[in-house]
């Protein structure tokens, strides 16, 4: 069980990315592609939980005196750091094994996602806004795997949208960290010296706004339109803005964030807009529905 922990399980949650263009190139009743994504999906997961176990193996002396971080499996002593290496070692060829049995460019996607992973964890990390930039990618990564994976155009608007919010989960991980760790906050990580909660608030705003708006824009756009066979996504857009302010109401008065994964997996709210959204999203898309819009 301990094992299972370390591999951080419930951050798989992270890659469901993987099945955004299958479902917006509807080809999500397509049995076989279908399992093309989940292929791209278990890929993710293997790879990804490689990942963590180098990360927290190389944090293993500041995770011990982290409040949280310290009841891991590995900075709490109950997975060995060998064993660790040693399941990393296993995963991550089974899983990139994996994906480049899916096609080439889908391994080669997943293979460069795990070496910028691999260099925030020994190195990127330590940059202002290259660390969070580098966490964005690694959305991008997933989306743009998905695609891959089916053999399917992507919207450059889904990517913008989910590159724009992406940034901002970064960011409130950020603000979390420097809110929750105060002082202390550097000797966790050193460069949250160079942060500042003010700063980091206007990324947040900023980034919010071009979320939405991006989201807005990729609805109405005549080629998305044609793509997706509705124009009513735009009756998604309320939802969107509604789950972006849900998200900022539980970083700023219920001090959360520190884990986007934590927040959909523990926060009702935010489990209802997003079943409403995957719920109309799908609906208008595969059932065709028309609006008499001007």
């Amino acid at each position: 069980m301990n094992l299972l922990r370390a591999l951080r399980p419930q951050q798989w949650v992270k890659n469901v990315f993987v099945f955004a263009a299958l479902v917006f190139s509807r080809n999500l009743t397509q049995t076989e592609l279908g399992l093309r994504s989940l292929a791209a999906f278990g890929a993710f997961c293997l790879v990804a939980s490689s990942i963590y176990l180098i990360n927290d193996v190389a944090d293993y002396d500041r995770d011990r005196v982290h409040p949280k971080k310290s009841l891991r499996p590995i900075a709490s002593g109950a997975v060995s750091r060998p064993l660790a290496i040693v399941m990393a070692l296993v995963l991550a060829p089974l899983g990139l094994a994996l994906a480049f049995h899916l096609s080439v460019p889908t391994g080669a996607v997943i293979a460069t996602y795990a070496v910028i992973n691999l260099a925030y964890s020994m190195w990127l990390k330590h940059f202002v806004l290259l660390d969070v930039f580098t966490i964005a990618l690694g959305f991008l990564f997933r989306v743009t795997a998905g695609a891959f994976a089916i053999q399917v155009s992507i919207s450059f608007w889904l990517l913008i949208c989910t590159f724009f919010i992406s940034l901002f989960l970064a960011f409130c991980k950020r603000r979390h960290e420097l809110e929750t760790l105060g002082d202390d906050a550097a000797s966790h990580r050193g460069n949250l010296a160079h942060y500042s909660l003010q700063f980091i608030d206007k990324m947040v705003a900023a980034l919010a706004s071009m979320t939405v708006m991006s989201y807005a824009l990729y609805t109405i756009d005549p080629r998305t339109v044609e793509k997706v066979g509705t124009n009513g996504l735009v009756l998604t857009v309320p939802l969107v803005l509604f789950g972006t302010f849900r998200y900022l109401y539980l970083v700023h008065l219920r001090q959360k964030g520190g884990s986007p994964t934590e927040v959909v997996l523990t926060d009702r709210g935010m489990q209802v807009v997003i079943g409403l959204y995957l719920v109309l999203a799908i609906g208008l898309i595969y059932f065709n529905v028309h609006l008499d819009l001007a």
